[in-house]
């Protein structure tokens, strides 16, 4: 029985020594994987695996979302050295008071470069679920390509719309993609059959981004083609908003905000609502 009882304490004292041998040894931090970081996050379900079903859809045709940016201010000047600029409140203030008559605040191209900024960079794009119209006050229709690297200096940027406003067409430098160019009027004979127009105005129907994307978007992005796209029409002009006199083909004036917003700013909520409707993370 002494035996047994030495025994048992040897085993009972190497047990101590081993877990003792175990605390004292430093415990390594495990590598958390990316997979594992994202089943850790709130969108880890169903976003996720919506994605994944878009990208498997990237080859297939789908219907995106257009969205049209009117009343753009973009008109060309000589400036004193022969160079064309385009014209701004900042740089041609006296010649919009003396020449032009016209007040300066209302040439604010820099309003539709924000505004452009923020669909090129929104998810929504990148995903290839966005088309982009641009009007001037000139009645200039011209097409955006999606996949468009856009300046992010407004300094290029008015380079880049000068050089449109002359030449009709800009080209990518390394092979023969059209990234802008001008085309016919009106913008409803390049809207397939059936699309649904929505004009953005603060005295519009409220919204929250998630409501109105369930009220005038489909469930999931079409690659039938059955399903209609839907049409946004925004302001890019320093004051005042859109209207159905203007674009007859708007169905309904809608708001997304109770308080009064920059277009960056609500076109960035109306692509987030999209986005969360969709799955596009």
């Amino acid at each position: 029985m002494a035996r047994r009882e030495d025994d048992d304490s040897e085993v009972d004292n190497s047990d101590e020594s081993e877990s003792s041998e175990t605390e004292s040894r430093p415990h390594k931090k495990t590598k958390t994987t990316k997979s594992q970081a994202q089943h850790g996050s709130h969108l880890s379900s169903v976003p996720l695996e919506l994605d994944t079903t878009a990208t498997i859809q990237k080859g297939k045709k789908i219907q995106p979302v257009i969205v049209l940016l009117d009343q753009a201010t973009l008109e060309t000047v000589k400036n004193r050295k022969g160079l064309y600029e385009l014209l701004n409140c900042d740089d041609h203030r006296d010649l919009c008071k003396k020449k032009l008559r016209k007040d300066p605040n209302t040439f604010r191209p820099d309003i539709l470069h924000q505004e452009l900024l923020a669909l090129l960079d929104s998810p929504l794009n990148k995903a290839g679920l966005l088309r982009i119209y641009i009007s001037t006050t000139k009645k200039v229709l011209i097409e955006v390509n999606p996949t468009i690297r856009a300046p992010r200096t407004y300094k290029r940027f008015a380079g880049l719309m000068v050089q449109l406003l002359h030449k009709m067409k800009i080209k990518a430098g390394n092979d023969s993609t059209t990234l802008l160019q001008v085309i016919k009027n009106p913008l409803s004979s390049h809207l397939p059959p059936g699309t649904r127009c929505f004009g953005f105005s603060c005295e519009g129907t409220l919204y929250s981004p998630v409501a109105l994307a369930k009220t005038v978007v489909s469930i999931e992005p079409d690659t039938t083609g059955k399903t209609p796209p839907t049409c946004f029409v925004l302001g890019a002009m320093s004051s005042g908003h859109v209207t159905i006199d203007d674009h007859p083909y708007i169905e309904k004036m809608i708001s997304i905000s109770s308080y009064p917003l920059s277009g960056a700013a609500a076109l960035s909520r109306l692509m987030g609502g999209i986005e969360h409707h969709w799955g596009v993370v």
